[in-house]
């Protein structure tokens, strides 16, 4: 697989939309941040303001999400002044209700909610029920699929330049992308998330971020628990760290590599594992899926030859989503196989391969074919 281009080493300033209007989470709780901040950073760049804000500062907003206890006359206060600031151009106002019933509904109406949830509703329902009343003709699954890759595009790009430094990358960095890819892959599907990932044209990200989705897909079209979509999407963001340390002749070749390339190449699972083993932040899993990602099940890969039971089930998973990777991209010399020779490939591969991973990864490329066509 070809490395990533000199861009990955400093910051992408010419790829990402222009700024948009933010959305305001006005909230009482102690903690502010907190799940709903961080779900609604897929809609807008978010603000995060306590009752006591008297709307003077903020200027053109795209929306405002109140997680205000309504009852408490603060709460009113606040909202009346929304409702002044912005007289005549009020931005949508989600209300979300500590008590669902018919009374809280015609009060947060009264201060100008466009609508209403409860409080524990998870995240993503929030997300998109803000995301429908500021953007009614808009697709939420197309938003969640662009924003979702460009935050982790941004992530990857933090995480390697730490790398080239030689500074062990901070894992938790990763983690607001674990979740941010796993709901934009279940609400846009496999086909929405290859379409966004292949504009990053000029090759940057783009093998992590097909990885990842690849790996997305397999783990949810499994039905995986969220705790191991998780730890299967964890090692698909990092499995390739270690190419932050690889030359950048090697790394920008356009033409295929030679052999003493690819030697050099090779080292990359290995630097990988060492610069996360040396953070001290990573999981074993991870670390395990980062070093042996290129194992074979007979014995013919890198770097320690491992051989049947010694690769771990985690690793045999990202080993095949990261070989499909591979024939998906774009390639100066090469264009994509078509999706039957690409199985085809995997399948031949009969003895390096996991022979129950195989068909059934199979079966999720094409299924998640079938739903885009659908």
């Amino acid at each position: 697989m070809q490395g990533f281009p000199a861009s990955l080493y400093s910051k992408p300033t010419d790829r990402r939309r222009p700024a948009e209007r933010p959305v305001v989470l006005v909230t009482d709780r102690p903690n502010p941040k907190s799940a709903i901040s961080d779900a609604l950073q897929v809609i807008a760049a978010v603000e995060v303001v306590g009752p006591d804000e008297t709307w003077d500062g903020p200027g053109a907003i795209a929306g405002v999400v109140c997680d205000l206890t309504l009852a408490r006359p603060q709460a009113a206060h606040c909202l009346r002044r929304l409702q002044a600031r912005y007289a005549g151009v009020e931005p949508p106002l989600l209300c979300l209700l500590r008590q669902v019933t018919s009374g809280a509904v015609l009060e947060a109406k009264a201060l100008g909610a466009a609508a209403c949830l409860s409080v524990d509703a998870p995240p993503r329902n929030i997300v998109q029920a803000l995301f429908k009343i500021i953007y009614p003709t808009e697709s939420i699954a197309d938003r969640l699929i662009q924003a979702s890759a460009e935050r982790t595009g941004e992530i990857l790009g933090a995480l390697f330049r730490a790398a080239h430094e030689g500074l062990a990358p901070t894992m938790a960095l990763v983690e607001p992308a674990l979740d941010s890819v796993l709901d934009a892959m279940a609400a846009g599907g496999l086909s929405r998330w290859l379409d966004t990932v292949r504009a990053y044209d000029d090759g940057t990200y783009q093998h992590c971020l097909l990885v990842a989705g690849f790996a997305a897909n397999f783990a949810q079209h499994l039905r995986f628990s969220r705790f191991d979509q998780r730890r299967v999407m964890r090692a698909a963001l990092v499995h390739d760290v270690g190419k932050a340390k690889i030359p950048r002749a090697i790394l920008n070749k356009p033409g295929q590599l030679d052999e003493a390339e690819l030697e050099v190449m090779r080292t990359h699972a290995a630097l990988g594992f060492q610069l996360l083993k040396d953070g001290g932040e990573c999981d074993q899993a991870t670390l395990d899926a980062v070093r042996h990602h290129h194992e074979m099940l007979d014995g013919s890969g890198y770097p320690d030859g491992l051989r049947g039971s010694e690769i771990s089930d985690l690793v045999r998973l990202l080993t095949i989503c990261d070989i499909y990777a591979a024939l998906t991209e774009r390639r100066p010399y090469k264009p994509p196989l078509p999706t039957d020779s690409k199985l085809r490939i995997l399948a031949e591969m009969r003895d390096k391969l996991d022979p129950d991973l195989v068909p059934a990864f199979a079966d999720s490329v094409r299924g998640s074919e079938l739903a885009s066509a659908a």
